[in-house]
């Protein structure tokens, strides 16, 4: 019950996507960044140099540099390996035992963890589902979440919702999230820009945060 591998397609455009409901404005001083379980084991399920994951994992990197230098925290999420059943639960019908401790378990070289980087350990789709990501939000002050990684319509589209439902206003971007299939990619964007959020691209959100980072050094 391992991930099959991942046929390659091309990223959606945001003109694919219905637009967003809400206007809301990303900022600098109110948002975090979360990088959603880009490790190997996920990863390994696309065939490198690709699309989608080559544009993703070059998009993340750059979302993650801006958020580094504007002060923004940048959270991971990583399962760990070698879970126990009681642990792995009713995850094991549809995913069998998952990974194993080591290679499976690292997030890819090109989105290594820095030091600053904040690593919370995930046990389901959610990344608020048995972790303490909504108290770290509230200990940084941040009611914003920007939604990277894999995959779109499992843990992306259930943590933006998670988010949502906590009064964490979620930005799941369109290119810096990858899935099984663009069908589903698209299905996923299309239900958080209609439901539960909004949905930038990469260039947007680097945007909004230097033109608020600045504003906020101007007025400081």
């Amino acid at each position: 019950m391992a991930i099959p591998p991942i046929a390659p397609y091309d990223l959606p455009s945001r003109d694919e996507v219905s637009a967003d409901r809400v206007d809301w404005t990303l900022d600098s001083s109110r948002c975090a960044l979360l990088i959603h379980d880009m490790q190997k084991y996920f990863i390994d399920a696309y065939a490198p140099g690709t699309e989608p994951i080559s544009s993703v994992l070059a998009n993340i990197a750059a979302i993650r540099d801006a958020c580094t230098r504007a002060g923004i925290p940048v959270i991971y999420t990583m399962q760990p390996g070698d879970q126990h059943p009681s642990r792995r639960g009713i995850l094991a019908d549809f995913w069998g035992v998952g990974m194993t401790t080591g290679r499976d378990t690292e997030v890819v070289e090109e989105l290594e963890p820095r030091r600053s980087d904040i690593q919370v350990t995930k046990w389901r789709y959610s990344a608020f589902q048995r972790t303490d990501l909504r108290q770290l939000l509230g200990h940084f002050g941040r009611d914003q979440l920007i939604v990277t990684g894999v995959y779109a319509h499992m843990g992306c589209m259930l943590s933006a919702s998670e988010a949502f439902m906590s009064d964490v206003a979620p930005f799941m971007v369109v290119d810096a999230t990858a899935d099984f299939t663009r069908d589903e990619h698209v299905m996923a964007l299309e239900y958080v820009a209609k439901r539960a959020g909004v949905v930038p691209t990469t260039a947007d959100v680097v945007a909004a945060i230097e033109a608020t980072a600045a504003e906020e050094r101007r007025t400081a």
